[in-house]
């Protein structure tokens, strides 16, 4: 016989190929055409031979489980290549049913499965009806392979949702915070782009200037024992473009592992030339307008770093006593939270004034001494003068309204160029501006002089008691400004800067959230940004770095000159013509020097909302500026957020974007900051493939190689990871890491990360998984007698009905939280629906009526569990993208005209007072399962139980009780006969009694028991007072870890479970006859 691939096609337009599809199929050859192998066509089998022919006509197939194809629905238009290869299905599919028909001719037969094999290998590994492996295992499903643009719809006309990705530093990999950022702003993009909304994800690198050149400083220093002075410029920098290089190839690999479904197409780096350029630009618009100055100032100094930060950049620690605070370049803490008082003699007299200050060091920069106008303790020292007790000079003592009369003695040293109070002091009384303390943190002068400043305290308070000058030390409250880099103690110190106008800018930015044109989201963050801009000072932006944008100004004279001017320009031929017809003269005699500096890393973060879409060109920016939303950790609300803001008006004359979203910190389980010292850092790969301890230890050691951590650092980090991971990190899969996630409430403050979450939620993964092998292999069995096919809802059964309910309620509380950005509730409400209604629940229940395959009942359970898994699916594939592509797409859907790919919406299903029904059902299954477990009645004791009850309401459910509490059987009566009372425990459930019938044997065991759980329950007392005692005290709450509290109530909550249960039991026993 004659077995050919036939292509007949009936349209010639070339953009639509059309197949027709014979009604009649004979059998009668035994030769196969090749040629048309890979060809996506129907199957045309016919000829004749000796052996006669079989005819095969259409009657013969049950209809073909492949979304909107069956074997009547063909001539079909072909417009892509999903259905072309669906075809391609369909001959392979026809080629499998045909060897049912003719297994009887011996001869033929191993030809044709010849080709039903090439078929299957060629085409059905790939296809939707690809049977899934035994288990979920991630890392199988997950990878380069899944198609992320799968789950999608039509584009809805002008929808657009634009988002930029907070560029990551190129310091180092990505942590658990990179992950919860990246896992939010993905799920909003998916779930944007399945409503056939247009949705751009803008990825980036960040250079980072400050953190970048410290961690390559160590890393150098670390190896060769070589600083970035013996370096120089040039190879310093190259060097840490090669740390930029791997590090942002690392990056790049960690978000794409992922899953972030980012346009890298429109990858950016800060210091690309585009960014570079626009950063260039930015400056020059400030700088012209009068925005942009320059300025003796007190700065945040950071004598680790040696450079300045921004206000923002400082910690504030708080103590309240006598503290000691480690300090980098210090062996042994340094002590804090300590009030020094000593005398200043007068110069005219034999009188002294006693200040009080909790820096001694600064002494040395003393230029006055101030007391508080209106303190009658000094009136009469106003105008006298004292002896400097180092410096041999007089200084005066002034009065000023700035002065605090309750603080120490109420008279105060004044450090103009070491104190931001005392240098306003200083500049309304014009007093000398006398730096003591250098870049460095050393003494500049006196006897102290090349003294560290620390070490230097120590001396002075020394020398202060010999010289008789001391007047006592006290605990004392005080605030230390910590750099959040470096970790040192910020110097305030004296220098020439570049500083950003931000008071009219600030104003803008107040009022746009103000009348609502500018939304943050949590509203909380609303009045931390008015307080803060409110108050804002102008930005430092100009760092003494050698990484990062070089500031593009200019200090310009005239040769042979020395007046000078400063111009801000993108390049020295432009500086010098600039310079030229500000100062009157010709190019030629102008020499311009640029700026040493770099500019702030936040100031080309800042312009990235507008200049990663091409501006100051107008590229792509008027098509995808201003951006729909800018998600980000609230820690960065003020060091990014506002600056955004500002810039973006000033530059634009538009916000940036109209939404901005905070998410919550990362802490770990125990909810302590995660720090690599600590040894709590975990990088999301970690998660995903899983870690020995062995790996989680070399990493740590890596890290103290680089000269990251220190060898005290690391001893302290592997004693922390040995106790929190002792078998390390288990492979939980990227799916479960995103859905942990997304499973707190990313607005709180922090997020406490458990890795036994993603554990758990990696066993949900499975628990989707067996659902949906078990749908398919059901739709399967049935479909080979009867057509599973969309059926009338009012065919339906009870538990049918109510679990496209739920679906429907669960699709509405999922939308409804989207919306608000409620991921929590969502994963709640997908969890609770797929996991414990559908598959806990409704799968159970259908088992019975899927075993009489022959039923209309068992095709309506199958078509109940497809439609529940379709739409569940896909309302699950934003949280976790790669386990729902990879069962949706294996999904038998024979069910509907065509697969649905877009976000369910609505499901018009709901019935409320059948949910209640079922509600009251599952209260009887519940206690039956209880009674059950407390008389230890297991499945060989074929448990029987009677309900009494006058209402016919559970007769149509008696089946599903018996199935979900695992009965042998229930009965309902509207009485129970004596002799049932006495061989059954009764138990009350609304209107309804429960007798579970009990064997004598069980119920003298149970009796046996009893007197052991009255011993148990005064133990379980005891254990519950004791902790009820602990957590009670006053000092609990603020000393005991979060996750100590956490555990402790759920230690609580079990021990009064278990009470309650015993309580229970030994009322139970009241209603049967244990002898």
């Amino acid at each position: 016989m004659v077995f050919t691939c036939v292509r007949t096609c009936t349209n010639t337009n070339k953009d639509q190929k059309m197949y027709s599809f014979p009604k009649e199929l004979e059998v009668c050859g035994a030769h196969f055409d090749s040629s048309c192998m890979f060809e996506h066509f129907i199957i045309d089998i016919g000829s004749t031979s000796k052996e006669g022919s079989k005819k095969v006509t259409v009657e013969d197939f049950s209809p073909i489980p492949v979304e909107g194809v069956g074997i009547t629905d063909f001539p079909v238009t072909v417009y892509d290549e999903t259905v072309i290869e669906t075809q391609s299905y369909i001959a392979a599919y026809l080629a499998k049913h045909i060897l049912k028909i003719v297994k009887g001719y011996e001869l033929h037969y191993k030809e044709i499965a010849k080709v039903y094999q090439h078929f299957e290998n060629s085409v059905g590994k790939r296809h939707a009806s690809q049977a899934l492996e035994t288990a979920y295992v991630p890392s199988a499903v997950e990878g380069n392979n899944v198609n992320n643009n799968y789950f999608y719809t039509k584009r809805k006309p002008g929808r657009q949702f634009t988002m930029l990705l907070p560029p990551p530093n190129v310091t180092g990999s990505l942590h658990l915070g990179h992950a919860l950022a990246v896992t939010i702003q993905d799920v909003l993009v998916r779930w944007n782009r399945m409503q056939g909304v247009e949705t751009l994800w803008v990825p980036g690198i960040d250079h980072a200037g400050i953190a970048t050149q410290l961690v390559v400083e160590k890393k150098i220093w670390k190896e060769r024992k070589q600083t970035k002075q013996d370096l120089g410029r040039k190879q310093f920098l190259q060097e840490i473009m090669k740390w930029k290089d791997e590090k942002a190839n690392t990056i790049g690999q960690q978000l794409k592992q992922m899953g972030a479904s980012l346009d890298w197409s429109k990858q950016i780096f800060t210091m690309d030339p585009a960014q570079s350029y626009a950063v260039t630009e930015a400056f020059i618009k400030l700088f012209d307008c009068g925005l942009i100055y320059r300025s003796d100032y007190l700065v945040n100094w950071s004598c680790a770093l040696g450079t300045a930060i921004s206000d923002i950049e400082v910690q504030h620690l708080k103590v309240s006593e006598l503290t000691a605070v480690s300090v980098p370049g210090y062996e042994t803490p340094v002590k804090f939270g300590v009030l020094t008082k000593f005398a200043y003699k007068l110069c005219e007299s034999d009188r002294e004034i006693v200040v009080a200050t909790t820096r001694p060091e600064t002494i040395l920069g003393d230029t006055a001494i101030a007391v508080h106008p209106n303190d009658e303790r000094y009136t009469s020292f106003i105008g006298q003068t004292c002896w400097h007790p180092f410096r041999n000079e007089k200084i005066s003592i002034i009065c000023d309204e700035m002065v605090d009369p309750d603080f120490g003695t109420g008279a105060v040293k004044v450090t103009p160029a070491h104190d931001h109070i005392d240098f306003e002091i200083g500049k309304r009384h014009g007093l000398n501006l006398l730096q003591v303390i250098d870049e460095k943190g050393h003494i500049t002068f006196t006897q102290f002089k090349d003294m560290p400043r620390f070490d230097a305290r120590d001396v002075i308070v020394n020398e202060l008691h010999r010289l008789k000058l001391l007047r006592g030390q006290q605990d004392h409250e005080m605030v230390i400004p910590i750099c959040s880099r470096s970790k040192d103690v910020v110097e305030f110190l004296l220098k020439p800067q570049w500083f950003v106008k931000c008071t009219n800018m600030a104003e803008k930015a107040l009022n746009a959230v103000k009348d609502g044109s500018l939304e943050i989201e949590p509203k909380n963050f609303a009045q931390d940004w008015n307080n803060w801009l409110e108050n804002i000072r102008d930005w430092c932006i100009s760092r003494q770095l050698w990484w990062g944008h070089r500031i593009p100004v200019y200090c310009c004279r005239i040769d042979g000159e020395k007046s000078a001017c400063y111009v801000a320009a993108s390049s020295l031929e432009a500086a010098k013509i600039k310079a030229a017809q500000k100062l009157d003269c010709e190019v030629e005699r102008i020499i311009a020097v640029q700026d040493e500096d770099v500019l702030d890393t936040w100031f080309s973060s800042a312009l990235l909302p507008f200049s990663a879409f091409g501006w100051p060109k107008e590229t792509d920016l008027n098509q995808f500026y201003p951006l729909s939303l800018m998600e980000t950790g609230h820690d960065i609300l003020f060091f990014w957020v506002a600056r955004m803001v500002m810039l973006g008006i000033q530059l634009t004359g538009k916000l940036p974007f109209s939404k901005v979203l905070l998410h919550g910190i990362i802490r770990d389980g125990e909810g302590r900051k995660m720090s690599k010292s600590l040894g709590n850092v975990i990088a999301p790969e970690d998660v995903i493939l899983g870690r020995s301890l062995q790996e989680l230890e070399t990493n740590l050691e890596q890290n103290y190689n680089m000269g990251i951590l220190t060898k005290e650092e690391l001893a302290k980090a592997l004693q922390s990871q040995r106790k929190m991971f002792p078998e390390g990190i288990p492979d939980c899969g990227l799916d479960a890491l995103r859905f942990t996630l997304c499973s707190h409430n990313i607005k709180n403050h922090y997020i406490n990360f458990d890795v036994q979450e993603c554990k758990i939620n990696k066993f949900f993964g499975n628990k989707i998984w067996q659902a949906t092998k078990f749908t398919n292999k059901w739709i399967d069995s049935v479909n080979k007698t009867h057509s599973v096919e969309k059926t009338e809802y009012k065919s339906l059964t009870k538990i049918d009905k109510w679990m496209l309910s739920r679906i429907s309620f669960m699709v509405e509380v999922v939308n409804q939280n989207m919306k608000k950005y409620d991921f929590h509730i969502v994963t709640n409400a997908l969890k609770n629906c797929l996991y414990y209604e559908f598959c806990d629940i409704y799968l159970e229940a259908t088992k019975r009526g899927l075993q009489l395959g022959t039923s209309s009942r068992a095709r309506n359970h199958c078509w109940v569990l497809s439609t529940c898994l379709d739409v569940g699916l896909r309302c699950l594939s934003p949280f976790a993208p790669n386990l729902s592509i990879h069962l949706h797409e294996r999904l038998f859907k024979c069910l509907l005209p065509e697969r649905q790919l877009d976000f369910p919406e609505f499901l018009p299903l709901r019935d409320t007072a059948l949910e209640t029904e079922i509600n009251q059902m599952m209260e009887l299954v519940v206690s039956i399962r209880r009674l059950k477990r407390m008389f230890n009645i297991t499945a060989k004791n074929k448990a029987r139980v009677i309900l009494v009850t006058p209402s016919s309401q559970f007769l149509d459910l008696i089946e599903v009780i018996e199935d979900l509490a695992g009965c042998d059987k229930i009965i309902v009566q509207d009485q129970i006969e004596s002799v049932d009372v006495i061989e059954s425990v009764s138990y009350k459930v609304g209107g309804v009694t429960v007798h579970l019938l009990i064997s004598p044997e069980l119920r003298h065991s149970f009796g046996v028991n009893l007197q052991h759980l009255e011993k148990k329950r005064i133990k379980l007392v005891a254990n519950l007072d004791k902790i009820k005692k602990m957590v009670s005290t006053d000092g609990y709450k603020l000393n005991a870890t979060i996750k100590t509290q956490e555990n402790n109530q759920k230690k609580m909550k079990t021990l009064e479970e278990d009470i309650a249960r015993i309580m229970l039991m030994k009322e139970l026993s009241k209603t049967i006859c244990l002898k």
